[in-house]
């Protein structure tokens, strides 16, 4: 339990990863300060503390110091302001598209798990997300062309799968074919906002289908003919169960957008700058590839292959966390009470196959270390069971996830070009014995 205290009101959640927390004499470094003055910020109620177990120490909450020390170095001028603001600090850009708060996650001022679990389809929140206004009734994206036509890839799936090796990852996969979409665009460059509306809904019915060229070309086309991107998705993924496309949609719509994580950001710091949309695309592809953003849901199912069986989860997860070893899908930095995306879609899994082997082994896991006192499970563990629970590839947690973030990085570009300005940030110059220059 963290724990505020002075004139505040106080703040319970369960005991946050190791790795977010500060001893005394770290988070008093960072700050620049005596301990008597880090408990003086506690007592004010500015820095939260846990109790080191089996000791008498407490532990510091990091964001709590990075905030602090953000607002502290505003004394210093804005580069030390926004050096920290680009850290998990304070905000730095002005955005409507969603809200991360005490009430949870929302899109344009509607509840995020609302709409998902009401059965609004990807479509609709992408349509909200890009204008504001939620479609009174379930929108129907036009069919994307057909491969070698106007606005589709001049390239065959069999072309594009020789191209690829048979295990390329599916979001590799996907950002080979951006480029390919963007050059068969030759007004990609006048981008007036009702017709980059048209290019995403093209785009993003695209992805859903070719996401399973390198390893099944022949369903591309199947794919295609869906009148959904979750439908879409199903059919590359020959997923067998009658509810996959509901329960994928269920995914996307959860994972539509989250204020500016770093593949948003990315998209935005490219549409300022007057690229395409599909420029912008790519760039946020680019980001989300690396292993710190969407990697997760990947070590996720490695973290589950490696326990293998239920009764093995405490003693692997035990005997990691005595080596000192990360066990990602646990914990959330801006959520307190726990990722509100992740109960929806646990639930779903075990709707559908409570018995699938990963599905009982991210139980065991979720047992063992809430019993040992860690934050609840991230939306990450809730994608790969619910991949697992419909019998999808390996990997498809991660597409769920990039995918359906698609949707949010269309609505900052769109965003970003409507404030018209170059996002261009300073950098501060530090000499080679480490003394910044001002």
């Amino acid at each position: 339990m963290v724990r505020r205290t002075g004139g505040r009101s106080q703040s319970r959640f369960d005991h946050p990863p190791e790795e977010e927390l500060l001893r005394a004499d770290e988070a008093a470094a960072l700050l620049g300060v005596k301990r008597a003055t880090l408990y003086t910020y506690v007592s004010r109620g500015l820095v939260r503390c846990v109790p080191e177990k089996g000791t008498k120490e407490n532990r510091y909450l990091r964001t709590d110091v990075e905030r602090l020390k953000t607002r502290h170095d505003a004394r210093a001028g804005h580069a030390a302001v926004a050096s920290g603001a680009l850290r998990w600090g304070e905000p730095v850009i002005d955005s409507s598209v969603s809200r991360i708060g005490e009430e949870g996650l929302q899109y344009r001022g509607h509840d995020a798990v609302r709409l998902a679990t009401d059965g609004h389809l990807f479509e609709d929140v992408a349509e909200l997300l890009w204008t504001g206004r939620l479609p009174p009734g379930p929108t129907a994206w036009p069919a994307p062309e057909a491969p070698s036509s106007r606005s589709a890839p001049r390239v065959s799936p069999a072309a594009l799968a020789a191209m690829l090796p048979r295990d390329t990852p599916p979001l590799s996969a996907l950002a080979a074919l951006v480029p390919l979409l963007a050059a068969n665009d030759a007004g990609r460059f006048s981008a007036p906002v009702e017709q980059d509306k048209v290019r995403a809904r093209a785009l993003i019915r695209h992805l859903g289908a070719w996401v399973c060229v390198a390893q099944a070309p022949e369903r591309v086309l199947l794919a295609l003919r869906e009148p959904t991107v979750a439908a879409s998705l199903a059919t590359a993924w020959a997923a067998k169960s009658k509810r996959a496309p509901e329960l994928i949609n269920l995914a996307l719509v959860l994972c539509a957008d989250h204020e500016l994580n770093t593949s948003t950001f990315a998209a935005r710091v490219t549409a300022s700058s007057g690229a395409d949309l599909y420029a912008c695309v790519s760039a946020a592809l680019a980001a989300i590839s690396g292993h710190r953003h969407g990697g997760a849901c990947d070590r996720v199912e490695a973290l589950l292959a490696e326990v293998g069986r239920p009764e093995r989860a405490a003693p692997v997860l035990h005997g990691r966390l005595r080596r000192g070893e990360a066990v990602t899908g646990f914990g959330h930095r801006l959520y307190s009470h726990g990722d509100p995306r992740t109960p929806p879609l646990i639930e779903a899994a075990l709707s559908v196959k409570p018995e699938a082997l990963k599905v009982r082994v991210a139980r065991a896991v979720m047992d063992t270390l809430r019993d040992a006192g860690h934050p609840p499970p991230s939306v990450d563990l809730g994608l790969v069971m619910l991949a697992d629970a419909l019998g999808l590839p390996p990997g498809a947690a991660t597409v769920m996830f990039s995918l359906g973030r698609t949707a949010g990085w269309v609505a900052h570009v769109l965003e970003q070009r409507d404030q018209g300005h170059l996002l261009r940030p300073r950098a501060r110059y530090v000499d080679p014995l480490g003394s910044p220059s001002r």
